[in-house]
C-alpha cells in the first residue's frame, strides 16, 4: 500500500501506461494510481481516458517536456511534504523518449525514494517481435527532425555492431528510410507500427522494401524501426599505407578515427599514423 503523511517524505512512482491497448497495464500500476495523492501526466487530457476507463479519480497535474525543470521543483516539494506522486507519460514508460528523466534525476539528488514499475515499452515490445537472435541492441529513440543532423547521426552509427533502434513519426518515416538507405545501403531492417492497436503492422524487409511500403500505404501512428548491422568486410593490407587506404575506401571512419584505431592496433604513435593518413587522405 502507498503510504505517506505530512511528517514523512513521500515517494515518486514511475508508472508505465499502455502503448495502445488499454488492457496492457499491470494490476499493481492500477492500484498505485488509485492510492497516490497526485498523478503527474504528460498530457492530462490524454491520460484521463485511461483513468476514466478504470474508474480512477486521483487528481492530475500536467508534466510536459517544455516545463520539466520548473514543474519538477514543485512536485519534489510536494513529495518532501509527504505526498506520494505517480509519474506517467502518454504511452509507455516515462523517461524513455518521454518526459520524466529530469524529475527522476532531481529526486535522486534530493534523496527521495524512486519506485519504478515494469510495464509497457514500445522498444522492448518491438524487439521481442523482430526475431533478432543477437545479444544486444542500440536504442536511439527519435532521431533529429532536421535532415542534416539526422544524416550526421546515421553516419555516426554506420559501424555499430548492434541493431540500431529508432522511434519515428508517420510524417518523417519516409525521410528516415531514404536517408538510412543512402548512408547504409540496402540493409535488412524491421518495423513495428501501431503496436498493440487495431492496425498493428510488423514487417521484416530490406530498407528499400520498407521504403516502398511506406510510400504506398497510409502511415498511421508511430514507428519502431530496427536497422541491422551491415556485413563487415575483412580488413586487407600488410603495410600501414595499405591499411589506411583500405579504411579510407571501405569504411565510414574519419581520418582521425582511422589513425587512432591503427595506432592502437599496431602499438605505434598516433601522430606518426596521422601524418601518413593525412597525406594519403588528401591524395585520394
Amino acid at each position: 500500500m502507498v503510504t505517506g503523511t505530512t511528517n514523512i517524505q513521500g515517494n515518486l512512482y514511475i508508472i508505465p501506461t499502455p502503448i495502445g491497448n488499454l488492457e496492457d497495464i499491470t494490476l499493481r500500476a492500477l492500484r498505485i494510481l488509485k492510492e497516490v495523492d497526485l498523478i503527474a501526466a504528460e498530457d492530462t487530457r490524454h491520460s484521463k481516458k485511461l483513468l476514466n476507463h478504470y474508474g480512477i479519480g486521483t487528481h492530475l497535474t500536467s508534466y510536459y517536456r517544455e516545463k520539466e525543470a520548473e514543474k519538477s521543483n514543485y512536485l519534489l516539494q510536494l513529495i518532501t511534504e509527504g505526498k506520494n506522486i505517480a509519474l506517467i507519460s502518454d504511452a509507455g514508460t516515462p523517461g524513455i523518449s518521454d518526459p520524466g528523466a529530469i524529475l527522476v534525476k532531481n529526486a535522486h539528488l534530493q534523496g527521495i525514494t524512486v519506485i519504478p514499475l515494469p510495464g509497457a515499452s514500445a522498444v522492448t515490445t518491438a524487439m521481442s517481435a523482430s526475431g533478432y537472435t543477437g545479444d544486444g541492441f542500440l536504442f536511439i529513440g527519435f532521431p533529429p527532425s532536421k535532415k542534416g543532423q539526422r544524416q550526421k547521426l546515421l553516419t555516426s552509427l554506420a559501424n555499430s555492431q548492434y541493431p540500431v533502434v529508432f522511434y519515428e513519426s508517420p510524417r518523417r518515416i519516409e525521410a528516415l528510410l531514404e536517408e538510412a538507405l543512402e548512408v547504409y545501403g540496402d540493409r535488412q531492417a524491421f518495423w513495428a507500427r501501431e503496436i498493440t492497436k487495431s492496425f498493428e503492422d510488423l514487417e521484416a524487409n530490406s530498407l528499400s522494401g520498407l521504403l516502398e511500403k511506406a510510400k504506398a500505404d497510409p502511415n498511421r501512428g508511430e514507428f519502431v524501426l530496427v536497422i541491422y548491422p551491415g556485413q563487415k568486410d575483412e580488413v586487407q593490407g600488410e603495410t600501414i599505407e595499405e591499411l589506411i587506404c583500405w579504411y579510407r575506401d571501405n569504411s565510414e571512419l574519419s581520418l582521425k578515427d582511422v589513425s587512432n584505431k591503427l595506432a592502437a592496433d599496431l602499438g605505434i604513435s598516433k601522430s606518426v599514423v596521422y601524418q601518413q593518413a593525412l597525406s594519403l587522405w588528401n591524395n585520394a
